[in-house]
Order: C-alpha cells, then sequence, then structure tokens
C-alpha cells in the first residue's frame, strides 16, 4: 500500500492495523523520499490464506476410502 503523509495522517491507526493484520508494508511518500512503515516480526504467507471449505464430507470418510480397484502398480 502506497499513501501520502497527508492521508497518512488521517488515517495512522487504521494503517498501522493494516500492517499488523496482514504483514504488508506500507510506503509513505514525502518530499521526494519514499519511508516504509514494517512490521518487525513477519506474518507467515500461509497466515494470510482464507480457510476455504471445499470437502463436504467428514474427514475420516476420505481417509478410510477403499482405493485398492484403482491401484495399478
Amino acid at each position: 500500500m502506497i499513501v501520502t503523509a497527508s492521508k497518512l495522517r488521517a488515517n495512522i491507526y487504521n494503517v498501522l492495523d493494516h500492517v499488523l493484520e496482514t504483514g504488508i508494508a506500507v510506503e509513505i511518500h514525502r518530499k521526494g523520499k519514499t519511508l516504509k512503515i514494517v512490521p518487525v516480526e513477519k506474518k507467515s504467507k500461509l497466515a494470510n490464506l482464507k480457510k476455504h471449505d471445499v470437502l463436504n464430507v467428514p474427514f475420516d470418510d476420505i481417509v478410510h476410502m477403499d482405493w485398492s480397484d484403482q491401484w495399478k502398480g
């Protein structure tokens, strides 16, 4: 995310919360220079993934399925 100093001043707490929640740095442009707000502890990319329910069956049903008739060794 890239913001100006004025936009940062108007939304400082929202911007800081965004950095903490996502782990993504924010760049601030001021007088032709770029500053960055970055979290000290980087968040794992996997932690940013949203959970998706893709299977409509219980986990045990998949684990205990018999695949022997489809196995071609």
